[in-house]
């Protein structure tokens, strides 16, 4: 019988519960124990795991390499999934494989080319896939430049940090004055040019924006399962058009995901994000990590979590395409268990490992999470 496969989790966002879930439920039922750390907790994460810590806080990017190092050879991992300081972890694989764990994240050269939006823009441009028109701005003169010539071409002018994650800081610009309209019904992403010039000048720093005109739906996220040998095993598109969410298999949308990933060694599991800027589809963002609803694909028979932990460990699932593409639906959240206390925990029927005190872990309180529900029993796709 083959020994349970140890895997672990840093500092990741709630939705992977389910990506949690469905490593556990293979197609090959292997045991799968899953070990999650997280500063935050009341994470559902670390209650979905079998073992959880705290993270220590305020550690430096090379600290942090050595903190998960020291987590990796004290707990027995067998394959990391780095989301927290992922270009500092990864730039030091080898440490990692001379300890027995393997990485699932793509190189270190695609990692540090994605940080940067700007820097991401410009190569993937370079090798033919289209890209909306931006500016990088640090002051405010910038901003209003950017702003006055995406108007004059008949667009919507937003910004967003050229690093980060999440739509974090992603605004629009709007011309209308802030008025009681502003905080009527629920918080708006649109902001009114003025009071963004004045926060800029009254800022003491400069900012680091990429403003660009607002795309327009639908917005296609391309799941990328690609092997260290460059070669993509795995792509399917999730369509979102307002609430409705579906699949897509087209190659407007897969095929310049796959160039992306291919070209620039984004080695297992990556999202590559399309929107429509006039009548053509162009990239948004590339996230080199699995994305939050990468769940979403069992709806399409496919186990992606699964197949990507195979690939990191050596075992090439190969080429890999859905049965069957899932009907629409829509994303509603539901509940999670929460542990009670805000201690780290074991599971009780696990072993002690050396040197770490164990820690029973008590009935569970529940906290929502989102996921799907069929949105009709129309089929979906994307043409």
């Amino acid at each position: 019988m083959a020994s349970p496969v140890r895997v672990w989790l840093n500092r990741t966002y709630a939705e992977n519960v389910f990506f949690m879930d469905q490593l556990r439920r293979n197609p090959a039922d292997r045991a799968v124990e899953i070990h999650a750390t997280h500063g935050d907790p009341d994470s559902p994460v670390l209650a979905a795991a079998d073992t959880a810590d705290l993270e220590p806080e305020g550690l430096s990017p090379a600290a942090y390499v050595e903190y998960a190092l020291d987590q990796c050879a004290r707990r027995g991992i067998d394959v990391f999934v780095p989301r927290l300081h992922q270009s500092a972890v990864v730039a030091h694989r080898a440490e990692f494989e001379a300890a027995g764990t393997a990485l699932l994240a793509p190189s270190a050269r695609a990692v540090a080319l994605f940080e940067d939006k700007v820097v991401a823009y410009e190569a993937v441009r370079a090798i033919g896939v289209p890209v909306p028109p931006w500016w990088r701005v640090r002051t405010a003169d910038e901003l209003v430049l950017a702003v006055e010539e995406l108007e004059a071409g008949g667009h919507r002018a937003c910004f967003k940090p050229a690093s980060g994650a999440g739509g974090v800081g992603f605004r629009m610009v709007t011309r209308d004055p802030f008025s009681l309209a502003h905080l009527n019904g629920f918080p708006s992403p649109s902001v009114p040019l003025p009071l963004v010039v004045e926060a800029l000048r009254a800022a003491e720093e400069p900012v680091d924006w990429l403003v660009m005109p607002r795309l327009e739906q639908p917005e296609v996220s391309v799941d990328c399962l690609t092997g260290p040998d460059d070669r993509v095993r795995l792509a399917v598109g999730r369509t979102k058009n307002g609430r409705r969410r579906g699949f897509t298999l087209h190659e407007r949308w897969l095929a310049p995901a796959r160039r992306i990933a291919e070209e620039f060694g984004l080695h297992h599991l990556s999202n590559v994000q399309f929107r429509m800027y006039g009548d053509r589809p162009v990239l948004m963002d590339v996230n080199t990590r699995p994305a939050g609803g990468l769940h979403q694909l069992a709806l399409c028979g496919v186990n992606v979590p699964w197949a990507a932990l195979r690939l990191a460990l050596g075992d090439d699932p190969g080429e890999l395409e859905p049965p069957f593409l899932g009907q629409d639906y829509a994303v509603v959240s539901g509940p999670r268990p929460l542990r009670p206390v805000s201690l780290p925990h074991q599971r009780a029927d696990l072993p002690d490992l050396p040197g770490l005190p164990a820690v029973p872990a008590p009935a569970a309180a529940p906290a929502a999470v989102e996921a799907p529900a069929p949105a009709s029993s129309a089929p979906a796709g994307l043409s």
